[in-house]
């Protein structure tokens, strides 16, 4: 008789813990998602830890997004400055074929104003300037 009071007081005690745990299941607030995601760098890396994708905000204001193939070349390089903006396209020898770049005013060190550069397999190159 002893057995089958422990047996029913511990079937008892198993039952309320199982329904506590189901209640507090359904109270339990889905876990919420941070709206912004701050930092100066940020880098996103495949199944193997290569990385394959860095955006940086640097101390002079540049902010520079690279997207890199397996291998670790750069295949797009798209930069944004008080200056202007610049977008390379790399082709399958990473040399530059589409560089795109936009801004008004020259300087020494970049004398190019708003163009399109389009590089053949060749090596040649048009020209397209505003």
């Amino acid at each position: 008789m002893k057995i089958q009071r422990l047996a029913i007081a511990l079937t008892g005690i198993n039952l309320v813990l199982l329904l506590l745990t189901l209640a507090q299941a359904g109270f339990t607030a889905p876990q919420s998602v941070a709206p912004i995601l701050r930092g100066r760098t940020l880098e996103l890396v495949d199944d193997q830890g290569q990385l394959r994708a860095r955006l940086h905000a640097d101390e002079t204001g540049e902010v520079v997004l690279k997207l890199l193939d397996k291998n670790g070349a750069i295949r797009v390089k798209l930069g944004a400055a008080e200056g202007g903006s610049g977008l390379v396209l790399a082709d399958e020898a990473t040399e530059p074929a589409i560089h795109i770049i936009a801004r008004r005013k020259r300087t020494s060190e970049r004398p190019n104003t708003t163009s399109i550069t389009l590089r053949g397999a060749d090596g040649q190159q048009r020209v397209i300037r505003t």
